[in-house]
């Protein structure tokens, strides 16, 4: 599982975005070009002009005046058609950029190690792959584009300026400074109260993905106007930093008005002074007032574009973040990959805790032969599923070692460790496709004959049949359409398509009735059968054939040996055995 075409983000960030662009560079050249005529066009209309006023009015050559306004008018023609292009051309590889960097944001989270997705909420990161994204689009094309054609047109029009009158110009050379320092400086405050509408965007994003996941649960519960509050105190954190946004945006756009109106104020009362004292003709001076229209026309685009490049530098900030988050677990320089797997699984004096010190585990040594069974029991938050998450390396030892057939699990590549480990949680997840996408996903490379046998072994095969669209019925957010135990069974038939030679069942029939249990716990040993499982139990009746049992008790094993064993024994397996009898 990699990135295409690999990029190096640990270059700056201009680097990395013009490594984006570079895939797509001959259509960013021809939206250069087309930008850089444009702006060669602009700069040609007020000389042309200049020049038939000197030349061809006075003279009375009209017959070449109006066939230099019919090119003048055609140029401006093409000008538009040129602007056509750069729009669709421009957008369109702007959209290439954006769906590459959204394809690597989201193989690289696919990446990231449990721990990220534990600090991060899923709102948070949707904004990130999707808004945030969708900003950079604008910035990849009308960044570079308006840049060269401000570029040019502001250089060429000083350059011509001089050409005309070296000492008018310089009314325009000494106000370009001022204006450009205080672009630079609102352009930081903008930066800064964007990355806060950012912040605050994600916080909705969050709420709203909260609030229509757990709609059954708020309605359950009579809570909607909870839900409504919570929403609007972000919403209104959203308000705020979107005002102070503006504000900041209202500064840089009304400076930047307040210096184009000085440049043309000055041009004008300066070149007045100038055609009185007779130092300037009127025809230098009309000049000079169309060459700071043209002047200051790229400097409103690029106050426009001001807000454009706020919003997709800290987009693009956000999305560094991202790509340069390194995956807690990585597979070791010299990992091996597993082929034949017996399943004899070690836990050598195994301790936890997690990156704020948490204790979760201490000391924890265990062995489960091949093909055996070990529960585990115990109350909640004892670390009975950290002990399984560390089996997958969905998280790594703080201290000792986990091992299959010998080989540590931190040695061994996560993909082919996976691939031989299959895993039944309570809380299943099922994908919006339908019921054949869904066992499939167990072995995407699976015929449909295939699946239609794991179903068969899950017991599931009849329920399908009798759905209006059998094996193609769509089963809806999360599965909403299908009743607990169909999509446990589901669940069931994905890992018998699996046919991994390790398995571990996370309280997976905790959540069914007794009746609807005990056909899915058949199923299961079906499933465990000649395979090494771990189990999390908390109806202890399902657990009465296991090889061992371990009660885990204050991050540590209390107890552990057969059921038998542990009854004889009359310690802690033996007390919540009598609890749970006497509470059936």
């Amino acid at each position: 599982m990699g990135i295409k075409n690999k990029k190096d983000f640990t270059q700056s960030d201009l680097a990395v975005f013009i490594s984006y662009i570079k895939p797509h560079k001959k259509l960013f050249a021809i939206d250069m070009l087309l930008s850089a005529l444009i702006a060669a066009i602009d700069l040609a209309f007020p000389y042309i002009t200049r020049t038939a006023m000197n030349k061809f009015l006075p003279q009375r050559f009209y017959r070449a005046f109006f066939i230099v306004m019919g090119i003048v008018l055609a140029a401006y023609l093409l000008r538009a058609f040129f602007q056509y292009l750069i729009t669709v051309i421009g957008h369109g590889y702007g959209t290439l950029v954006e769906a590459d960097m959204r394809a690597d944001v989201f193989a690289h989270m696919q990446r990231l190690s449990f721990s990220f997705f534990d600090r991060n909420r899923t709102g948070v990161l949707l904004g990130r792959v999707t808004n945030d994204l969708f900003e950079i689009v604008e910035l990849a094309h009308h960044g570079p584009e308006n840049i060269l054609t401000c570029t040019l047109t502001i250089v060429g029009a000083l350059v011509i300026l001089l050409f005309i009158n070296p000492r008018l110009t310089l009314v325009l050379i000494v106000l370009l400074p001022l204006t450009i320092t205080y672009s630079l400086k609102q352009r930081l405050n903008m930066r800064n109260a964007n990355r806060e509408v950012k912040k605050k965007t994600g916080e909705i994003n969050a709420a709203i993905e909260s609030g229509i996941s757990g709609i059954r649960t708020s309605k359950a519960f009579a809570n909607e106007q909870v839900e409504e509050d919570k929403f609007a105190a972000a919403n209104e954190n959203f308000k705020q930093s979107k005002v102070g946004y503006y504000k900041a945006m209202g500064r840089f756009m009304g400076g930047m008005e307040a210096a184009i109106g000085l440049m043309q104020v000055a041009v004008i009362t300066v070149g007045g002074g100038m055609l009185m004292n007779g130092t300037l003709d009127l025809v230098d001076l009309l000049t000079f007032t169309l060459y700071v229209s043209t002047f200051t026309t790229p400097v409103r685009k690029l106050t426009q574009f001001m807000e454009i490049y706020t919003q997709g530098t800290a987009g693009f900030s956000r999305f560094l973040e991202i790509m340069r988050t390194e995956p807690e677990i990585k597979d070791a320089p010299d990992a091996v990959e597993l082929q034949e797997v017996q399943g004899r699984i070690s836990y050598e004096n195994v301790s936890f805790h997690y990156n704020d010190g948490t204790e979760v585990l201490k000391d924890v040594s265990v062995t489960i032969e091949p093909g055996r069974t070990l529960a585990l029991v115990g109350s909640s938050g004892g670390g009975k599923t950290t002990m399984c998450h560390l089996l997958p390396r969905f998280y790594d030892v703080s201290e000792g070692a986990v091992k299959i057939d010998g080989v540590d699990v931190r040695k061994i590549s996560q993909e082919r460790l996976r691939k031989h480990i299959g895993i039944i949680q309570q809380d299943v997840f099922l994908f919006a496709g339908t019921i054949l996408e869904n066992i499939r996903y167990g072995r995407p490379d699976a015929t449909d004959r295939e699946v239609v046998n794991a179903a068969l072994k899950a017991e599931i095969h009849d329920e399908i049949m009798a759905m209006p669209e059998g094996y193609h019925t769509f089963v809806g957010e999360r599965g909403v359409v299908l009743s607990g135990g169909q999509k446990q069974r589901i669940s069931i038939a994905r890992v018998f398509l699996k046919e991994p030679p390790i398995l571990i069942l996370d309280e997976a029939t905790s959540a069914l009735d007794s009746v609807t249990e005990r056909h899915i716990q058949e199923s299961l040993d079906m499933l465990s059968r000649g395979r090494t499982c771990i189990v999390i139990a908390h109806r202890l009746s399902t657990i009465r054939n296991a090889d061992q049992i371990a009660v885990i008790e204050k991050q540590r094993i209390a107890e552990l040996g057969s059921r038998e064993e542990l009854l004889r024994k009359g310690g802690v397996y033996a007390s919540l055995e009598r609890a749970q009898e006497m509470k059936g």
